[in-house]
């Protein structure tokens, strides 16, 4: 026997804001956040300078919970915070101690600044920038155990560093924790910190925006002119729980995840497989028990690179069948990365519950090598949907695919 998931709380950290109802005079605003970066001009041989920082500062936590945590965690935890004050679980001692609330959480990586200190160690043979918090700092798992431990969580602990999903397979994973009964409450989510090395992964592989001098017309996803794609940072959370014991507390509920699905393309690490991309979306379609025709809205990952562009496109006509209306986030923020997932879905579920869904930004002319979709354009569209499909890929082939239900 399976449980019903409901989304209880959220929160998200980006270059649009914190608070949901600035986020959505942002979003309507129709105008990106991306800008130029002059201090990377001393990267000679990076082409890029466009990112999308955010302008964060730590709340007022106590220094000694804070004191390990690199600028990836305390965004993590920080939007941890949010979620769980709106669901209404904040404080609530008896239910994070209980050992049936846990933690998903995933980024890219830790904290670049604290591996350089161990980088530093190799090159001059000292350990003088080494400290007790520099691993913590650093570690792949710096998200979710900050957030167990600074919110006293002893159920699951999940950690999803998967790139570009690990914020979707994090609300996966904790969906399927809470659906077969091992945990009842899960906080899920993904976070990322703006670091120019990660721009320069992208460079060269020649797929980052050079729009170096107009950052508002750029990325432009599924756009025949795009040149590429802008790496941004922040973190989402979302407050992940069963049906009935959100019931029971007088929970307010902002959607029903029903469906999800998740695979890898086994076949090669950045190129995109438009196949198993799809089946990933069918096996969502599946676990949703759903008409694919139900599906009234998609969340496209949409990064504005071709080879992603096409890939995500015709997969999702394909798994669909017909010319959904799909937008990217992205156009917005730029790739965030490991919080991307998370950050698209809590915006995705917003977007459904206000019957507004917000337009791709700089999508001019379709690539007419793309999917024919329904590529949201203009002021946005006005669109009462019962579900929402979110989808997000990553390097190495990993493919998610969320399905909301609004309840």
């Amino acid at each position: 026997m399976t449980r019903r998931v409901v989304v209880t709380g959220g929160s998200s950290i980006s270059a649009l804001g914190i608070d949901t109802d600035v986020v959505f005079e942002n979003l309507h605003a129709l105008k990106n956040k991306i800008v130029r970066m002059d201090e990377w001009d001393k990267y000679k041989q990076m082409n890029t300078r466009l990112a999308c920082p955010v302008d964060f500062k730590c709340p007022d936590f106590p220094r000694k919970k804070v004191r390990g945590m690199g600028r990836v965690a305390m965004l993590s935890v920080a939007s941890a915070d949010e979620a769980m004050k709106l669901s209404g679980i904040a404080g609530d001692e008896k239910l994070l101690r209980s050992g049936r609330c846990g933690v998903a959480y995933g980024s890219s990586t830790g904290s670049v600044d604290a591996l350089l200190d161990f980088y530093s160690m190799l090159a001059t043979n000292t350990v003088n920038g080494i400290t007790a918090t520099t691993y913590i700092k650093s570690m792949p798992q710096t998200c979710a155990v900050n957030i167990g431990v600074f919110f006293g969580l002893t159920g699951r602990l999940i950690t999803t560093n998967t790139a570009c999903t690990s914020g979707s397979l994090a609300i996966g994973y904790s969906y399927e924790a809470i659906k077969y009964g091992m945990q009842d409450v899960m906080v899920a989510g993904g976070a990322e910190e703006l670091n120019p090395t990660e721009s320069a992964t992208f460079d060269t592989l020649f797929a980052t925006s050079t729009k170096n001098d107009t950052p508002e017309l750029t990325p432009a996803p599924y756009d025949k002119n795009r040149d590429g794609l802008v790496i941004g940072e922040g973190a989402a959370t979302l407050i992940l729980e069963e049906y009935e014991h959100a019931k029971a507390r007088g929970a307010k509920i902002y959607a029903e995840i029903v469906g999800f699905g998740t695979n890898t393309d086994g076949d090669h690490i950045t190129q995109p497989n438009k196949v198993t991309m799809q089946i990933a979306l069918e096996t969502a379609i599946k676990d949703a028990s759903l008409a694919k025709e139900a599906i009234g809205y998609v969340n496209g990952h949409g990064t504005a690179t071709k080879a992603g562009d096409l890939a995500e496109s015709w997969a999702t006509y394909n798994a669909l069948g017909r010319s959904v209306p799909i937008s990217s986030i992205k156009s917005y923020i730029g790739h965030t990365l490991g919080a991307c997932g998370s950050i698209e879905a809590w915006l995705a579920i917003n977007m459904s519950l206000r019957n507004w869904f917000a337009p791709n930004l700089n999508l001019k002319t379709v690539d007419p090598e793309c999917a024919p979709l329904d590529y949201i354009q203009g002021a946005g569209r006005e669109l009462d949907t019962e579900y929402i499909m979110s989808n997000n890929f990553a390097f190495g082939g990993i493919n998610t695919s969320l399905i909301f239900k609004k309840i």
